[in-house]
C-alpha cells in the first residue's frame, strides 16, 4: 500500500487526472484515509497484489465492514473475494479456456454468477449457459460510428439470435452472447475506444443518464455532457493509476442511479433515479443550477418516486461532482448491508428524514473544503411548457443543422443494423450517434440540405425495422430484455412488444403519442409504472377448451396513467391483473384502454382493403 499511497500523493500534488483539478487533492486524500482506517478485525484483502490497487472493501469504515460480515450472502461474497479486480480473473480464465486448461463449467459459481458483474459481465445461466450480457458505460448516451461497428464485430460470432446489441433505458449499450474467452478482446477494444464495462453492474453506480439533445437544443438550460463524463470518471476511473475501475466506489450496498436533466423536458427521467438533477435558475441571482431529488427507484418489492431534498447547487462541475461524491460516501458507508431490498438510497433518506439527510450531505460537502455551497431548493419555472418529441426531424439551435430521431423497436439491434447506423452516422452526423432512454437513437448535426437524402436511405425505409416517422404507438414502445435472455422474466417482451404495437397501429388511430412499456417481471426494468400503459409479466388463467378447466397461462398486469417530464408520476397500482398474454385476450384489452383513456378511434379501413381481407389476401 505504501507505493500506492506515494502514487496518490504525487497525483494530488500534480493535480492532474480526469476530474476537475480543484477537486483532485481532497478526493485523493479521502481515498487514502478511507483505505488506511479500514478495520483489521475481519479478514479481507486490503490490496490486490495482482493490480497493486486497494480493494473496494478497504475503503469501508470498520462499522460498515462489521455489518457486511453479518449481512446478506452477496456482502459476504464481496468480503471473501473483492470484485474490483475481477477483470484480472477474466483475463486469467480466458487464457485457460483458450489453452484447454479449463472450461466455463469449472469456474467458481460465485465468480460466474456474481463477482464478474463488477466487470459488467452478467451470466445468463438459465437461457444461454456459458454466455454473458456485457453492459457498458456510455455517459450521456453518446457513441460514434466506430464504436457501433465494434459492437457488431463483438457479437457477430454468436449468431443472429444470440449475438445482438441492446439500447437500454439508461441510454446505455448491452452486448449479448459474450463468452469469457472472448471478453479480454472486448474489454481491450472498449478501452481503446475510451469506453469501459467496469463497475457497470451489481453494486455499482450505473450509467450516467443525461440530455440526448445536449449542446444542440435551443431550449437547453444546461449542457449535461460535461457532468455525465465527470461523474462517470468519478466512479469508474482510478484517480491514481488513471486506469478504468475505481475501487473507492467498488463496494456499495446496492446499485446506484444518477440522472441529469438539461431542460424542462426531463428526457433523463430524474424522478426514478437515486440522484436526479433538475435544472432551474436561482430565483435571486439568475445563476443556472440544479434542484436535487433523491431516492427514486424500481424493484420487485417497492417502486418509489424520488423526493425533493430542498437542495440547490450551481451548475458547475465542482458542485455536481462534490454533491454526488458526498451522497455516495454516505450511501456506501451507511446503507443497509443485510436486506438487499432495503439497500437503496430511499431507505437511508427515510431513516434520516429529508431535513436531517440534507444536513448530513451539507456536513459531508463542507468536510471536503472545496468551496461548494449548498442552497435551498429554488422555485421551478411555471410558464407553460410542452414536452417535445425526440423522434423525427427537428431544427437545432445551430443554423442549418437538424437532429433526426430514429426508432429502434424495443432497442434491439442486429449486427447488420448496428453497421447501418454507423454508415448513416458517418454519412450524415459526423459519426455521432445519441441514445435515448426510450431505446432509440438520434443523429445530430445533420445538414439541412442532406435531410431529404437521409430520409430516403434504404436502412430507414421499406422492410427496415428502423424508421424516422413511426406511428404514435409503435414509436413509443419500451421493453426490458424479456424471457429470451433473462431468467427472471415471466414472459417474452421484446418480440411481443414490437408485434403488438404494429397490430395496434392497424386497429386504432391516435392523435398523440402513447407510451407502452413492457417488463417481464415485477423488477420493472421496463419501467411500466412510468408508462401511459405498462404491461408487466404475471400469472393468468384461461379456459382450456379441451379439458373445460381454467389453466395457468402466460399473462400480465396492466398499469395505466404513468407520466414523465415536469409533471412526472408513477402509476403504482395495476389497472387490470391476470390478463392472458395471447393476442385474442390482450389486444382487445389494450384497444379498449386506448379508446377509453387516450382518445383512440377505430382505424378507417379502405373498401378495397376490406375486400382483400374477405377473400383472404
Amino acid at each position: 500500500m505504501v507505493g500506492y499511497k506515494a502514487a496518490a500523493l504525487l497525483s494530488t500534488l500534480a493535480s492532474s487526472h480526469a476530474f476537475a483539478p480543484s477537486s483532485v487533492g481532497q478526493s485523493s486524500t479521502t481515498y487514502l484515509s478511507a483505505a488506511a482506517t479500514a478495520t483489521d478485525a475481519i479478514t479481507f484483502d486490503k490490496v490486490d497484489e495482482r493490480t497493486g490497487k486497494p480493494t473496494g472493501t478497504s475503503f469501508l469504515p470498520a462499522e460498515t465492514i462489521e455489518r457486511a460480515s453479518k449481512g446478506n450472502p452477496i456482502e459476504k461474497t464481496k468480503l471473501k473475494k473483492d470484485g474490483t479486480s475481477a477483470f484480472v480473473d477474466v483475463y486469467e480464465y480466458a487464457a485457460k479456456f483458450r489453452s484447454g486448461e479449463m472450461t466455463w463449467e469449472e469456474v467458481e459459481s460465485a465468480d460466474m454468477n456474481s463477482r464478474l458483474k463488477f466487470v459488467g459481465m452478467l451470466h445468463r445461466d438459465k437461457r444461454t449457459p456459458g454466455q454473458f450480457l456485457m453492459r457498458l458505460k456510455v455517459p450521456n448516451g453518446i457513441v460514434n460510428a466506430d464504436q457501433m461497428r465494434f459492437y457488431a464485430d463483438c457479437v457477430e460470432k454468436y449468431g443472429e439470435e444470440g449475438g445482438v446489441v441492446d439500447i437500454t433505458t439508461r441510454q446505455n449499450i448491452q452486448l449479448r452472447g459474450v463468452k469469457i474467452e472472448d471478453a479480454p478482446d472486448v474489454i481491450d477494444g472498449l478501452h481503446a475506444r475510451n469506453q469501459t464495462s467496469f463497475q457497470s453492474a451489481l453494486d455499482s453506480v450505473r450509467n450516467m443518464v443525461g440530455n440526448p439533445l445536449a449542446g444542440i437544443d435551443d431550449q437547453e438550460m444546461v449542457d449535461t455532457r460535461e457532468f455525465c463524463n465527470a461523474l462517470n470518471d468519478l466512479v469508474s476511473l482510478d484517480p491514481v493509476t488513471e486506469t478504468r475501475g475505481n475501487p473507492m466506489w467498488g463496494n456499495l450496498p446496492r446499485k446506484f442511479n444518477i440522472a441529469i436533466s438539461g431542460s424542462r423536458d426531463d428526457y433523463s427521467h430524474t424522478h426514478i433515479n437515486d440522484i436526479g438533477l433538475q435544472p432551474v435558475p436561482h430565483a435571486e441571482t439568475g445563476e443556472m443550477g440544479f434542484n436535487v431529488v433523491l431516492g427514486g427507484y424500481m424493484s420487485i418489492k417497492r417502486v418509489a418516486e424520488s423526493v425533493e431534498s430542498d437542495i440547490w447547487i450551481p451548475a458547475d462541475r465542482e458542485a455536481v461532482v462534490t454533491l454526488s461524491e458526498a451522497i455516495l460516501r454516505i450511501f456506501r458507508d451507511e446503507g443497509d448491508r443485510k436486506n438487499r431490498q432495503q439497500a437503496r438510497l430511499m431507505w437511508l433518506v427515510e431513516k434520516y428524514g429529508v431535513e436531517e439527510f440534507k444536513k448530513e450531505v451539507i456536513k459531508e460537502i463542507d468536510s471536503y473544503d472545496r468551496g461548494v455551497k449548498v442552497h435551498d431548493a429554488q422555485p421551478a419555472l411555471t410558464e407553460p411548457f410542452e414536452r417535445r418529441d425526440l423522434l423525427g426531424v427537428h431544427k437545432q439551435k445551430q443554423e442549418g443543422k437538424s437532429r433526426v430521431g430514429v426508432l429502434v423497436p424495443t432497442g434491439r439491434l442486429s449486427v447488420k443494423e448496428c453497421r447501418q447506423i454507423a454508415d448513416l452516422a458517418e454519412k450524415y452526423s459526423d459519426g455521432e450517434v445519441r441514445l435515448t432512454v426510450e431505446q432509440n437513437i438520434i443523429l445530430p448535426n445533420v445538414d439541412d440540405d442532406k435531410v431529404k437524402a437521409l430520409l430516403k436511405e434504404g436502412s430507414l425505409n421499406g422492410d427496415s425495422r428502423m424508421k424516422v416517422n413511426p406511428g404514435f404507438i409503435e414509436g413509443n414502445v419500451v421493453s426490458c430484455t424479456g424471457a429470451q435472455f433473462c431468467g427472471l422474466a415471466l414472459i417474452e417482451t421484446k418480440s411481443n412488444a414490437e408485434r403488438v404495437a404494429k397490430e395496434l397501429e392497424n386497429l386504432v388511430t391516435m392523435d398523440r403519442p402513447v407510451r407502452i412499456h413492457w417488463t417481464g417481471c415485477p423488477n420493472s426494468c421496463g419501467q411500466v409504472q412510468a408508462a401511459d400503459i405498462g404491461i408487466m409479466g404475471g400469472p393468468a388463467r384461461q379456459m382450456n377448451e379441451e379439458t373445460g378447466k381454467m389453466m395457468a397461462v402466460p399473462g400480465c398486469k396492466i398499469f395505466v396513467g404513468g407520466r414523465i417530464g415536469e409533471d412526472a408520476h408513477l402509476s403504482l397500482d395495476p389497472f387490470k391483473s391476470g390478463v392472458p398474454l395471447a393476442d385474442e385476450s390482450l389486444i382487445p384489452e389494450l384497444v379498449e384502454i386506448l379508446k377509453s383513456e387516450f382518445g383512440a378511434v377505430d382505424k378507417k379501413v379502405r373498401k378495397r382493403d376490406k375486400i382483400k381481407k374477405l377473400i383472404g389476401f
